[in-house]
């Protein structure tokens, strides 16, 4: 018998195995030292004045001017107001039911039924487009209380690591329909006109801050709607895993589960807010790759992933995706 017999017969016996053989789960922990874009913390700003911007940062909305702040928890005290990016939460994108990708790739073994993810090309006439659906896992990550690097009581998040928010059990994360109770809204923005808004939106978060006003638009990576893990298109996985973790900050505040950070009003203390201010956000990819120029490491909601996307990503163990999400953080120091 040949080679090539003997090959393509060894090859059809494995073949079953092969196709039953689950994906396997990767990832990594996060190494706060060497993964986080440290000099994402800026531009501080000091009563309004930013006084250090070491990569010239233009993606930090304006702040109050005020020379003084004022609260009266738990007693009265004049301040001043302080203003930086919070390193404060992990989020992994996955394809794979309960695959911990920012917990080093470990799969939990859970009876709970949940769909799978997937990411295939859906044909319509002729031609063809690719259609994904995700899962993301919300991790509590107070990096900055456990290094210590906020002193001030106003300013610190005295939390613990935590898996805060698992979509697999979340029965409207998978079901469009059943997701119109939490955004009853998305009616009106199903439409050509609101969806063409989203290119200046775009545009503006290229080169600065995201539009807050065209709430309903993810900038570069489209409408946000519906608040579900499914993605009408694909466009490669840095382009849809951003826009996955974008929907899920929005969603996560329709939830009254994040809160307002940033302005005035965030001086004393958080504050709810139900329609997601998109410039108080950065993401930074921490998997399958990290960027080394801190000048890309951080971008605001909306911005192009082509900037800084590409190679971001490769078959079996880079299909799936870690994230750390920065907010402005306004505070008033005593």
């Amino acid at each position: 018998m040949s080679r090539t017999k003997v090959f393509l017969t060894t090859f059809l016996l494995f073949l079953p195995m092969f196709a039953n053989a689950k994906p396997q789960c990767a990832g990594k922990f996060i190494n706060p030292i060497t993964d986080i874009c440290w000099k994402c913390l800026f531009p501080l700003s000091i009563a309004g004045r930013a006084v250090s911007n070491p990569n010239k940062d233009n993606a930090t909305p304006a702040e109050d001017k005020s020379f003084f702040c004022v609260c009266n928890k738990p007693i009265p005290r004049i301040g001043i107001p302080v203003g930086f990016w919070e390193p404060f939460r992990l989020v992994d994108v996955t394809t794979k039911p309960f695959c911990m990708v920012s917990l080093g790739g470990t799969q939990l073994k859970m009876n709970q039924r949940t769909p799978e993810g997937s990411v295939h090309v859906k044909q319509g006439g002729k031609t063809g487009r690719k259609t994904a659906f995700y899962h993301v896992h919300w991790y509590v990550y107070p990096v900055m209380y456990w290094m210590n690097l906020v002193i001030n009581l106003a300013c610190m998040s005295s939390e613990s690591f935590d898996v805060a928010y698992m979509t697999e059990l979340d029965p409207l994360w998978n079901d469009d329909e059943l997701s119109l109770w939490l955004n009853p809204e998305v009616a009106l923005f199903a439409n050509p006109i609101a969806q063409i808004a989203c290119g200046a939106d775009c545009a503006k978060a290229s080169v600065s801050t995201p539009m807050n006003s065209l709430f309903w638009c993810a900038g570069c990576q489209g409408g946000v709607y519906p608040l579900t893990g499914t993605l009408a298109f694909h466009h490669g996985g840095a382009d849809a895993s951003t826009l996955i973790v974008e929907k899920m900050i929005f969603k996560l505040h329709r939830e009254l589960l994040l809160f307002g950070s940033m302005g005035k009003k965030a001086a004393c203390g958080l504050y709810p807010m139900p329609w997601w201010r998109k410039d108080q956000y950065k993401l930074q990819m921490t998997y399958p790759s990290v960027t080394k120029n801190t000048k890309l490491a951080c971008n605001p909601i909306g911005r192009t992933t082509t900037l800084w996307g590409s190679n971001k990503t490769y078959p079996v163990k880079g299909e799936d995706f870690g994230y750390l999400v920065w907010r402005r953080r306004n505070c008033c120091v005593f």
